[in-house]
């Protein structure tokens, strides 16, 4: 079971200061954050891409490397790359180069975004969302795994006797995350190719995404991956914690109702009964967290943003040390228990390359 953070690298003002980040220190606060996220012992250090205010992480694969050159251990995954509007050759090419750099510390989470107006800024039609994500990962996909590619295809030019370069990290690419809050056609997707499913449940209450996750599933047995329970489900969360669930809940106030997501909408208190939002105790934190396993089953990796509404940095490397030493230990021990051999870890690097001889490819 993988533990990590994810970031949507959001400029925000402080509602409690009133003071506004400059794009540079919420850039630089990414980076620390993420070395944070390695010095608590945690796993994975996830970034979203955006191409708009108030967000500052456009360029992904620029963070992710010079995190890899300051890091040793921890897994640096995207928590979206933008399949719809990303040509899927320069994906290709730019996480090819990366893994290379982080000697395979990388994976990636697929998705089509949730800002609408990106898709004519790249020259795209957001009504075509679904086809563009399906037709550039299937690219993808080949350029990754075939040393030479003829393509041809709707949404860009034709590809005739292409190489990608550099080639995968021993032949073996990146593991993909398809991220999804609302799209079964990405459920179906990640099962079509064995790859992993990131529900993204920080918004929407659980029956949705159960939903979701159980198609996925279904579908990931009926190709032949495995039995339903042997799919690789990755989930989201946001927590807030402090020792007294009601200073938690004092000190996060201001800033929920300020977030540029979820803001001036649901009440906080509404919010956290009908998504995993969990503002309280260690404890409180754990218990919610464990009880994802009764609604979703067994799975591989949890996410939390944590740097989410202006919050302060020295506060969310806080946050970070109460995650890391009194949250995840614990998390780690209980889910193991009771969990079955059958089900697999999150893939890395070293276990795809292990695998690379005993997996077919889907047909």
């Amino acid at each position: 079971m993988q533990f990590g953070i994810f970031s949507v690298g959001d400029v925000t003002p402080d509602p409690v200061t009133h003071r506004t980040p400059t794009e540079h220190e919420r850039i630089q606060a990414m980076v620390r954050i993420a070395l944070k996220a390695e010095e608590v012992g945690l796993d994975v250090f996830a970034t979203g891409e955006h191409h708009n205010p108030p967000f500052v992480p456009s360029s992904p694969t620029t963070m992710l490397g010079y995190i890899a050159a300051r890091t040793q251990r921890i897994v640096l995954s995207t928590a979206t790359t933008l399949i719809t509007t990303n040509d899927p050759v320069k994906i290709a090419e730019d996480y090819a180069m990366l893994q290379h750099l982080a000697q395979g510390r990388v994976d990636l989470m697929m998705g089509r975004g949730n800002t609408g107006p990106v898709y004519p800024w790249f020259g795209k039609d957001i009504r075509q969302g679904i086809d563009l994500a399906l037709e550039n990962y299937a690219l993808l996909h080949r350029l990754w795994r075939e040393d030479v590619v003829d393509w041809e295809g709707r949404f860009r030019t034709p590809l005739q006797s292409f190489t990608s370069t550099p080639r995968p990290l021993d032949g073996t690419p990146p593991f993909v995350w398809h991220g999804s809050i609302r799209s079964r056609e990405i459920a179906e997707q990640a099962a079509y190719y064995g790859d992993g499913f990131f529900a993204n449940n920080i918004f929407w209450p659980k029956e949705h995404f159960q939903r979701l996750i159980r198609i996925y599933r279904l579908r990931f047995a009926h190709y032949g991956h495995g039995d339903p329970d042997q799919a690789v489900v990755g989930l989201g969360g946001q927590v807030f914690m402090r020792p007294n669930s009601q200073d938690a809940v004092r000190e996060f106030r201001p800033y929920f109702d300020n977030a540029p997501v979820y803001g001036h909408g649901p009440s906080l208190e509404e919010f956290m009964a009908e998504t995993p939002l969990t503002v309280g105790s260690p404890q409180e934190v754990i218990d919610r967290t464990l009880r994802f396993r009764e609604y979703f089953g067994d799975y591989q990796r949890q996410l939390f943003l944590m740097d989410h509404a202006g919050l302060p940095l020295d506060t969310v490397l806080e946050q970070l040390d109460i995650l890391g030493e009194e949250v995840v230990p614990v998390l780690r021990k209980e889910f193991a228990l009771g969990r079955p051999d059958r089900v697999p870890d999150a893939p890395t690097h070293a276990s795809l390359l292990a695998d690379a001889t005993e997996e077919p490819e889907p047909t």
